[in-house]
C-alpha cells in the first residue's frame, strides 16, 4: 500500500457558496458564466494578470505558458489537500483508499501509467478508426430515417452513442451496461469539482455514480480474468512491467477512469465541437470542402472551447507561479479554457478558425497527466466531425441548447439540430 493510500485523509470541504466565490476566480453558481465564460476570462486576465491570488488564497492561472508550466512542473500535483479529499475512493473489501489514474502523483502515477501504456497501443486505436467512421454514418442515417423532419438532439443521436460503441468494441463491454453508464456519466464528472461547490445531495449523486463505474469495472475485470479475450480490459489484466502487474482494485479504479472519461468526456468533446462549428456556418461549409483538415479542425475546436475548463493542483513543495510564491500545500487553479484563448499564445484567440495552422492547446492537459485516452478521444471526435460535415446540418433555432452547470467540465446536455442528407462524398 502506498503512502497516499495509508495517509490519514484530510477532512472533506463542505458546501459553502461564499467560500467558493472567494476562493475560485469566478462565480461557480452564475448561470451566465456557465453559458459563456469567455468574456469573464478575457476581462479577468486584462484586469488581474496572467496569474494572481484570489481573495480566498488560491493562485489562479490564466496565461497559456504559465498554465503549461504548472501542469508539467513536478512540484505541483494532487497531494492530499482538503479540497481534493473527495478524489479518494475506499475499497469496501480491504479498506484501502486510492485514486483513479488522473488523480495520482508519482510514483503511483508513473507505475500505473507505464502499465497502461503497454495495453493502450496506437495499433489498437488505428484498428478502431474504420469502425468509428462506419458507426458515425450509421447513427446519423438512422436518425434521419426515424425523424424525417431532421429535428434531433445531436447529443442523443451521435455524441453519446458513438463513443459508447467504439469503447464497447475496444473493451468488449456488454450492451446492457450502456444505459447505466449514460445515466451516471455527468454525475461522476462532478468528481473534478471542488467540494465547496457541491451540495450534500450532489456529492451523494456523484459518489453513487462513481460506485456504478467501479462495480462495473470489478465485474468486467473478473470476467476477463476467468475468460481473457483480445480486448483492452484483457490486455490491461495481462500487462506486466518488470514483474509488476495491476491488482484487482487498481484495475477496477482504472476501468472507472476509462469508462467515465470515454462515455462522458468524449461525448462532451463531440457536442462542444459540433455546436461551435454549426454556430459558424461559413467554417462548416469550408470544412466540408476540405475534409482533409478535419483533424486540425478538431484541435482548433478543442482550443476554442476546452471540455476540461479548469484543473486544480496542490503545491507538493514550495514553488512559484509566474513569480507568485506558493507554499507547499497551497492550491492552484489552472484555467485551461482561459489559457487556450491567451492572446500572447494565439493570434486573434477569440476567433474560431478551422484554417488555423497553430493547433497546440491544453484541451487534454499537459505534462505527466496528459489524458491517457486522448488518442482514442481525438480519433472518435475526428470521425464524428467528418460524418457531420458531409451532411446538410444546422442548429435548430426554435430550440435552445442546455449546458451542464459543472465547474470543471464544459458539457452540453442537449443540442437541438436539423439534420439533412449527405451532400458530399
Amino acid at each position: 500500500m502506498t503512502e497516499a493510500s495509508t495517509a490519514k485523509l484530510p477532512d472533506v470541504i463542505t458546501y459553502d457558496p461564499e467560500t467558493a466565490r472567494r476562493t475560485l476566480p469566478f462565480d461557480p453558481f452564475d448561470p451566465d458564466f456557465h453559458a459563456d465564460p469567455f468574456p469573464h476570462y478575457r476581462k479577468t486576465r486584462e484586469r488581474s494578470g496572467r496569474a494572481f491570488r484570489t481573495p480566498g488564497g488560491v493562485v489562479a492561472v490564466y496565461g497559456y505558458e504559465e498554465a503549461a508550466t504548472v501542469l508539467k512542473d513536478p512540484r505541483f500535483g494532487w497531494g492530499i489537500h482538503p479540497m481534493v479529499a473527495d478524489q479518494f475512493v475506499e475499497n469496501p473489501a480491504s479498506g484501502e483508499s486510492g485514486r483513479i489514474l488522473m488523480f495520482m502523483d508519482p510514483p503511483d502515477h508513473t507505475r500505473i501509467r507505464g502499465l497502461v501504456s503497454k495495453a493502450f497501443t496506437p495499433k489498437m486505436i488505428a484498428g478502431l478508426r474504420p469502425k468509428a467512421a462506419r458507426y458515425a454514418e450509421e447513427l446519423l442515417d438512422r436518425a434521419l430515417e426515424e425523424n424525417p423532419d431532421g429535428r434531433i438532439d445531436l447529443q442523443q443521436v451521435l455524441s453519446r452513442p458513438l463513443p459508447a460503441r467504439v469503447l464497447s468494441d475496444m473493451m468488449d463491454i456488454p450492451e446492457h451496461y450502456h444505459p447505466l453508464f449514460f445515466a451516471n456519466t455527468m454525475e461522476s464528472g462532478r468528481g473534478l469539482d471542488p467540494g465547496f461547490t457541491l451540495t450534500d445531495e450532489q456529492k451523494a449523486g456523484r459518489n453513487a455514480a462513481r460506485d456504478v463505474f467501479i462495480d462495473a469495472g470489478i465485474e468486467m475485470v473478473a470476467a476477463r480474468r476467468e475468460k481473457p479475450g483480445d480486448d483492452l480490459i484483457s490486455a490491461l489484466a495481462r500487462a506486466e512491467q518488470e514483474g509488476d502487474r495491476l491488482s484487482e482494485w487498481e484495475l477496477a479504479m482504472l476501468m472507472m477512469n476509462l469508462l467515465a472519461a470515454g462515455f462522458g468526456a468524449t461525448a462532451a468533446l463531440i457536442g462542444n465541437q459540433s455546436y461551435h462549428l454549426l454556430s459558424h456556418p461559413e467554417q462548416f461549409t469550408w470544412l466540408r470542402a476540405h475534409p482533409e483538415r478535419v483533424p486540425a479542425a478538431v484541435e482548433e475546436l478543442l482550443r476554442y472551447d476546452s471540455t476540461l475548463a479548469m484543473v486544480t493542483r496542490t503545491a507538493l513543495e514550495d514553488a512559484d507561479v509566474a513569480g507568485i510564491p506558493v507554499r507547499a500545500g497551497e492550491y492552484v487553479a489552472v484555467m485551461m479554457a482561459a489559457a487556450n484563448r491567451d492572446p500572447e499564445a494565439f493570434d486573434d484567440p477569440e476567433r474560431l478558425d478551422v484554417t488555423r495552422e497553430q493547433t497546440r492547446n491544453l484541451g487534454f492537459g499537459h505534462g505527466i497527466h496528459f489524458c491517457v485516452a486522448a488518442p482514442i478521444a481525438r480519433m472518435i471526435g475526428q470521425e464524428a466531425l467528418a460524418a457531420l460535415v458531409r451532411r446538410d446540418v444546422r442548429l435548430d433555432d426554435d430550440r435552445s441548447i442546455e449546458r451542464w452547470p459543472g465547474v470543471s467540465l464544459r458539457v452540453i446536455g442537449e443540442l437541438p439540430v436539423v439534420l439533412g442528407p449527405v451532400t458530399s462524398s
